[in-house]
């Protein structure tokens, strides 16, 4: 069991729309909400549920709005909360903010979010017809329906005035068992762009030891292909090579996996193969999370000298220890600063500094070495099966993110194995007395492009589909920071 009835509230609790989908909890018992909540949060004991009476309200707050579920029942409040977020998506969409994600999809405030660029109380006012529209397709009965964003635009579009109802029609992906994919997609070239995305989760004590380290993974798909293909994606996973009987080498070991919707679950657990039919365009397809000793792409020492009523000196190195035919680029060092300095001073070896005194931090930028030689032009990704490309005309890469892209750019960057340095002197004022301030860690951002700390490969991608035409997939993979940090002493 899942909803009765849905509300959308302002801040002051007063009700902009609802849909009551059940009629077993009356439209009036969402005047008690906005008092239970004042109430319970000035005694710290707010909750996601509410209860008055023998009603339950199941709420979430975006911008300057309140989306409230009530119930009677004892539902399954995941499904319903799920469904909220996924409104708010939807409606982004069409108005710029609301939609949400159920199971494995989406949600109200996602949907929401699909249709409008904002979700707030004025998109609500201007679009009251658009919201309705949606509501009735997004749950019957207090069950969750169609909650697709793609599909959803299909037959519910922002211009609502101009909608031919005399032809109006529900798509046959809404009753399709595919309702992810419309049917009748046609494209002249037939490619699917694949990102392998790898977040280095770090933490390094000031004593130089490893803290913390994890690495979060994520496949995203674009996807550019007619008609309804079958995809099977092979990578080297560490329980198929044992399956197989191929040993443990060059495999990874994934954990925390998830996929997206239109992955058929019970052949991946059957025999580890990533069968799905996917939907049109961009969409992520799996993410995994590994909990192992990661060795520190960029090393940071640091020097931290303050000298009382007087001034402080900061002397920093990087230095890169990955393999030196990879690139970091976009290299970012915050380093913290006391928050009464000033007069700040740098030298650097190489990029720039400069001081953000509303973050008390100097943001120390690398983007190529000055010694460094361009690498020479190549695509950000490769093919699977390298096609020859006519003479004269190189392939074209999809833009970062995935996507078609225009010409290649060489690539410039810290590489591996050089050593930087950044000296920054700080004025401090004269003060009697000190007071003692923590020592926040030093942050670092880059990307690495062609490089995964886990070793995880795309060992193929099979594209199936009746009409038999021919498809190029192409891979890239790319290694940035995720929350990496070195404490200093």
């Amino acid at each position: 069991m899942a909803a009765s009835a849905l509300f959308i509230l302002d801040l002051k609790g007063k009700p902009l729309i609802s849909r009551n989908y059940k009629g077993d909890v009356g439209l009036g018992e969402i005047e008690n909400f906005m008092g239970v909540l004042l109430q319970r949060e000035e005694e710290g004991t707010l909750t996601p549920v509410l209860t008055y009476g023998h009603v339950h309200f199941l709420w979430i707050k975006h911008a300057n709005l309140y989306l409230v579920a009530t119930t009677k029942k004892n539902g399954n409040a995941s499904l319903v909360f799920s469904f909220l977020y996924k409104v708010v998506e939807v409606s982004w969409g069409v108005w710029g903010g609301l939609g949400v994600t159920l199971i494995r999809g989406g949600g109200v405030t996602e949907v929401f979010s699909e249709y409008f660029k904002e979700l707030e109380e004025e998109s609500i006012r201007d679009n009251f017809v658009i919201i309705y529209e949606l509501l009735d397709e997004l749950m019957d009965f207090g069950f969750p329906q169609t909650t697709d964003s793609k599909i959803l635009q299909e037959y519910i579009t922002q211009e609502g005035n101009k909608l031919d109802t005399g032809r109006s029609r529900v798509p046959t992906t809404v009753t399709n068992a595919v309702s992810w994919r419309s049917e009748g997609i046609r494209y002249k070239k037939n490619e699917v762009f694949i990102d392998v995305i790898e977040s280095v989760n770090l933490l390094v004590s000031a004593n130089g030891s490893v803290v913390l380290s994890e690495v979060v993974g994520t496949i995203k798909l674009k996807v550019f292909l007619s008609g309804m293909p079958e995809l099977r994606l092979g990578l080297n996973d560490r329980v198929l090579f044992e399956l197989t009987g191929r040993g443990k080498n060059k495999s990874v070991e994934l954990e925390d996996v998830k996929f997206h919707q239109c992955v058929r679950l019970s052949r991946f657990d059957n025999d580890r193969t990533i069968s799905f039919i996917p939907p049109d365009g961009d969409f992520e397809l799996m993410s995994y999370r590994l909990h192992t000793q990661v060795k520190p792409l960029i090393w940071i020492e640091s020097i931290i000298e303050k000298f009382s009523h007087s001034r402080v000196e900061i002397m920093v190195k990087a230095k890169g220890q990955f393999k030196k035919q990879s690139v970091a680029n976009g290299v970012e060092i915050a380093i913290p600063v006391p928050s009464d300095a000033d007069s700040p001073k740098f030298k650097t070896t190489v990029g720039s500094a400069r001081y953000l005194p509303e973050r008390n931090v100097v943001i120390w930028s690398i983007k190529s070495f000055p010694v460094s030689i361009p690498c020479a032009p190549q695509p950000r990704e490769h093919p699977l099966s390298p096609p020859k490309p006519p003479r004269g005309v190189p392939p074209v890469p999809p833009q970062p993110g995935g996507g078609r892209g225009g010409p290649h750019e060489p690539l410039r960057g810290s590489q591996g194995g050089k050593e930087h340095l950044m000296r920054a002197h700080f004025g401090l004022p004269s003060v009697e007395k000190e007071e003692e301030e923590g020592r926040p860690p030093i942050a670092v951002r880059f990307e690495i492009p062609y490089f995964t700390v886990s070793g995880i490969q795309v060992r193929y991608m099979k594209i199936i589909e009746k009409s038999g035409y021919q498809a190029l997939p192409w891979v890239r993979y790319i290694t940035q920071s995720g929350d990496y940090q070195i404490r200093t002493s």
